[in-house]
This record gives C-alpha cells, sequence and structure tokens, in this order.
C-alpha cells in the first residue's frame, strides 16, 4: 500500500515509505511537505468551525494581539495573522505599545483583554523589548486565553509525562501536523531537534517525546554535531543560523523539517534578498526523503495552528457556560 496522508493523499509507492528507505539507505530526490497547502487546509477546517459557532451559539470568536515596539519581522507577523482571522472569520484586536512601554503598562494591557468577554486568545508577540520580563509578561494572561501555549503552566503541563496542556505552542505545533497530515510515523523514530529556544526547540523536543520518539536535542555544546544529526530519522532544524545542515550530515531518507527563516542578500531578487532556512536545501533534497521548502514549510503552519486554538478556546467559553 502507498503511504497516504490524511487528507487522501499519496505520498508513493511502497519503496518510498519511510521505514524501507531507513533500512535500505536509499538516495532520491525529496518529496516537498507543502506546508501553504496543509495550513490551507487546516484554516478551512478552521473556518467550518466558526461558522457553527456563529450559527449554533451566536458567538464570534476574538484573538487578540499585543505588539510592543516597532520590530518590522513583529510588525508583518502581527499583520498577517490579523489578516488570516479575517479570512476564516475570527474577529481580531490589535493593541499597539511603543518600544519604551513599562512593564505595568505591558500587563495591564494584558489583565484588560483578559476581562473582556469578546476576546478568546490573547498573543503577546516576542521578542519583547529588552527591558521587559518576558515571563512575567506571559504568565499574566488568563491560562484559558494562552493560545499561544507560553504560559509557564501550559510549558509545565507540556513537559510533565501524563499531563496536557491547554494550548501547545503553535510552531511546535504546527510541526507535528505536518508529520501527521503527510502520514510520517512518528512513535519509534528517532528524532534530533538541532536548537533548544523557547519557542520551537524544547517544546516541539516534548512534542515528540509525548508522541513515543527517541528525541536527541542538539545545541552549540554538541560534540560531533553532524555525526550526532546523521541519526536522525526526523529532523528539525531550529538553529536560526543559514543553511548549516549540509548534505552531508542528513541520514537517506530522512524528514527534514526547516523552522528556519534567514535573509540572504540577493541583487536578482524583487526585494533585494531572499529568504533560506537552517538548511542547505539543495543538498539535502538530494539525500533526505521529505523535507519542508522555507519559504512555505513551516511558516504557514504556525498561524493556522494559533487560529485553531483560538477556536478551541472560544468552544470551550461556549462549554464552560453551559
Amino acid at each position: 500500500s502507498t503511504l497516504t496522508s490524511r487528507t487522501g493523499r499519496s505520498w508513493g509507492s511502497p519503496e518510498h515509505s519511510l521505514s524501507y528507505i531507513m533500512k535500505k539507505g536509499v538516495c532520491m530526490s525529496a518529496q516537498i511537505i507543502d506546508g501553504k497547502a496543509i495550513a490551507q487546509e487546516v484554516q478551512r477546517e478552521v473556518a467550518s468551525d466558526v461558522a457553527h459557532l456563529k450559527a449554533e451559539h451566536n458567538l464570534v470568536p476574538g484573538l487578540a494581539t499585543v505588539l510592543v515596539g516597532d520590530n518590522p519581522a513583529s510588525q508583518t507577523y502581527v499583520r498577517m495573522k490579523r489578516r488570516r482571522c479575517a479570512e476564516v472569520g475570527i474577529h481580531s484586536v490589535g493593541v499597539e505599545l511603543p518600544a519604551d512601554a513599562s512593564q505595568e503598562e505591558v500587563e495591564a494591557q494584558v489583565r484588560a483583554l483578559n476581562r473582556d468577554p469578546a476576546i478568546h486568545g490573547i498573543l503577546v508577540q516576542l521578542p519583547l523589548p529588552k527591558h521587559l520580563d518576558e515571563e512575567a509578561v506571559l504568565s499574566a494572561i488568563d491560562l484559558h486565553k494562552d493560545v499561544d501555549g507560553f504560559h509557564p503552566i501550559n510549558i509545565g503541563r507540556l513537559a510533565m509525562k501524563g499531563r496536557t496542556p491547554l494550548f501547545a505552542p503553535a510552531t511546535p505545533a504546527g510541526i507535528i501536523e505536518l508529520l501527521d497530515r503527510t502520514g510520517i510515523p512518528i512513535e519509534g523514530q528517532e528524532a534530533v531537534v538541532l536548537g533548544r529556544s523557547n519557542i520551537v526547540g524544547l517544546p516541539v523536543s516534548m512534542l515528540l517525546l509525548k508522541r513515543n520518539a527517541t528525541v536527541t536535542i542538539c545545541h552549540s555544546r554538541t560534540r560531533d554535531l553532524p555525526e550526532v544529526v546523521r541519526r536522525a530519522d526526523i529532523l528539525i532544524a531550529a538553529v536560526g543560523r543559514t543553511e548549516m545542515v549540509r548534505g552531508n550530515w542528513v541520514k537517506p531518507g530522512a524528514v527534514v523539517i526547516d523552522v528556519g527563516i534567514n535573509r540572504v542578500d540577493d541583487p536578482s531578487a524583487k526585494r533585494g534578498y531572499r529568504l533560506v532556512g537552517d538548511v542547505a536545501f539543495d543538498e539535502v533534497k538530494e539525500v533526505a526523503g521529505w523535507i519542508t521548502p522555507v519559504p512555505g514549510g513551516v511558516g504557514p503552519m504556525t498561524i493556522a495552528m494559533l487560529l485553531r486554538n483560538t477556536v478551541t478556546a472560544a468552544t470551550r467559553s461556549v462549554e464552560a457556560s453551559s
């Protein structure tokens, strides 16, 4: 039988299956995991759920974004999130504060959104200016509105065996969704996570552990890094270094998820630069079994999972009031 995703998409003959490639060490050009297409599938499901909440409960899910400062990348991300909200029917509110906003001002805005019954999800755009206590700001978010999944209690539940967080962080959850919808097994696989950030590396490692993968986390002090990475059946590259992972770092047939987004000067490009990942795509695609592109891989999934978390929060609010 063929390896088929949850949406019915066929990913090749039995010779192209993950187990076959791993056992035989077959080399072939990787199949591309289309994050944009999968994110659109998730967004269609979210739009259907939003329509149901409106029709059955007269409830419009609401998402609030809190942006402190004028970081161009953060401004772009917030605009994209609000645009996607509009596309699926989620009400969105944007709170913008100056870069010199005090700790008290930021936390006061968060508490006001906690009290607003029209807001079901709150997202504080990271990173915050250096003078702010990030943990205190995230802790101020109502646990039931923590759709970004970074409240210390949600992270703590994620880290504990037998516990389930109310929400998982959007990018790590999107990575798991990509694997699931592509039909790639996680249980029993050796997963290597390159990077240990609070936003991606650590939470995705915990999600993989909960799915019974054997997980190794690599970082700047890891010895013989290429050799460790070469063990991976599933490689998550989230280190923020341009094209760090080379073709000879990757086991033939491995699944490679590239989380990196790095700018490279390119005078031939319209904007004068192009985006590349943490993986040397042209090299690695000749060795890997599956690979995500940059852009168009993990990025679209982050917003899609945030939208899904927001609808989940709204649905729970209905259940709590019934």
